[in-house]
């Protein structure tokens, strides 16, 4: 704000220099004054030259406040007091992650069509809550992103996808709404094993009637898929 006082301070003197200029062009050029009616041009150029002066003096008083604010804001510190937003912590969950020849045709699919199209493929993997409930069993869910050194990564609609096709693998997380770390991660493998309806730490792959909870629900057969492990 000193700056910009300074700034207005010296528009304003700048400005009354204009005024008195234009005011004494009138006074000094009327000679050479005409008008369209039948006033004596002289005359109107002198009233022209008189309000301008008198326009002009009227700024002494504003160049003047302005020059004793700018001072006075000269000797102002600003400190300010906002107060940060806190950063929103994340959790992740698994959803699925593929090696070898199973990720090939994923990692083709994303070369070709983009990493949006490798998203919604591997998405069909996401069954929701029980996805979730099978990532806190396998112990599945991370406060912050796996992947390597060399992994590419991509976000979006709630998911990451991470992939290195020198490796040959991919792999593709989903954002946990919880996203405040609970300190009752025990409570919530135990609801989790509920929730699974039979799947144990043992056998957390499986639901009860033998089917893999990974394998994805489009196209009739059932995709191979390496779930847990650390990318």
């Amino acid at each position: 704000m000193y700056r910009l006082l300074g700034e207005v301070s010296g528009s304003v003197r700048l400005l009354r220099q204009v005024l008195d200029q234009l005011s004494r062009a009138h006074a000094d050029h009327r000679d050479i004054a005409f008008t369209d009616d039948r006033a004596p041009a002289e005359a109107v150029a002198l009233a022209a030259a008189d309000e301008l002066h008198q326009a002009a003096d009227g700024l002494d008083e504003v160049a003047d406040r302005v020059m004793r604010a700018h001072e006075a804001s000269g000797r102002i510190a600003w400190h300010t007091h906002t107060i940060p937003e806190p950063e929103r912590s994340r959790r992740w969950v698994n959803v699925v992650f593929l090696q070898g020849p199973e990720a090939d045709e994923v990692l083709e699919l994303i070369d070709v069509e983009g990493v949006q199209a490798g998203i919604a493929h591997l998405a069909q993997w996401d069954f929701g809550d029980e996805t979730t409930a099978a990532a806190f069993v396998n112990g599945e869910v991370y406060d912050e992103l796996p992947g390597g050194q060399w992994d590419r990564s991509f976000e979006a609609d709630g998911y990451v996808l991470t992939y290195n096709p020198q490796m040959g693998y991919v792999g593709l997380v989903r954002e946990h709404p919880d996203t405040v770390p609970d300190p009752s991660y025990d409570e919530d493998v135990v609801a989790a094993r509920d929730a699974l309806s039979g799947v144990t730490p043992e056998s957390p792959r499986r639901a009860a009637d033998g089917t893999d909870w990974f394998a994805p629900k489009v196209g009739g057969g059932a995709a191979s898929s390496s779930v847990g492990r650390s990318l």
